[in-house]
């Protein structure tokens, strides 16, 4: 077998593995919103996903930590993306592209949020176990998004704070964007209203009085 042979094997590996795992995650959240997170066991979201609890096993170390993986893996996603825009583009511009990014196949489909979509949300922010279990493990994936900007800032993730405030203020901003989307009567879609939580902190959060007595002066 040649290298040329085994490298589209190893992709069709990959790909099978992402979408098992893609599997389990979907299972996992439409069962704890059907039944409600207690009635839910490993073996149950196993049996849904069509594979073995061992499999299950093999991606997940919990039901909680299933049901709240599609988070974690949009932050992943979203380093992905930074770590592949045009190193010579503005840091705010490239990561409001690539936080975006993960949001784009869902907004192209749905002009509004997606019923399903919004309860599972709903669920793990009402869930203290899923609110818990989400902090957790997104504290993993927002180090992963800090080593990408200390990459392409030249700092280090581990000595700076620059890198993991980044992280941590785009984490927030994605909280208060999606909280924000929940609460608003009609439903409107998710990316502008990250995108502006993205645009605000990009311009140093400034102080909105200023702009309206500014305003009133100039009336």
């Amino acid at each position: 077998m040649t290298d040329h042979d085994a490298k589209p094997r190893t992709g069709l590996r990959e790909l099978k593995k992402r979408a098992t795992r893609e599997a389990l995650t979907l299972a996992a959240l439409r069962l704890a919103v059907e039944r409600g997170l207690g009635n839910v066991r490993v073996e149950d979201i196993a049996a849904e996903a069509q594979v073995t609890t061992r499999t299950f096993n093999n991606y997940f170390s919990s039901k909680y930590e299933a049901v709240v993986a599609r988070h974690t893996d949009r932050v992943r996603k979203a380093a992905e993306a930074l770590r592949a825009r045009p190193a010579g583009e503005p840091l705010w511009d490239a990561i409001a592209h690539a936080v975006l990014a993960p949001l784009a196949g869902a907004e192209r489909a749905h002009a509004q949020p997606d019923p399903d979509t919004l309860a599972g949300i709903r669920l793990v922010t009402a869930e203290p176990a899923l609110r818990a279990e989400m902090l957790k493990t997104g504290l993993a994936a927002d180090g992963e998004f800090a080593a990408v900007v200390a990459a392409r800032t030249g700092t280090d993730a581990a000595r700076d704070m620059y890198p993991r405030l980044v992280a941590g203020a785009v984490s927030a901003a994605t909280h208060v964007a999606t909280d924000q989307w929940l609460r608003l009567q009609p439903p409107v879609p998710l990316a502008p209203l990250l995108r502006d939580a993205l645009r605000q902190i990009a311009a140093g959060l400034p102080d909105p009085s200023a702009t309206t007595t500014r305003q009133k002066e100039t009336a």
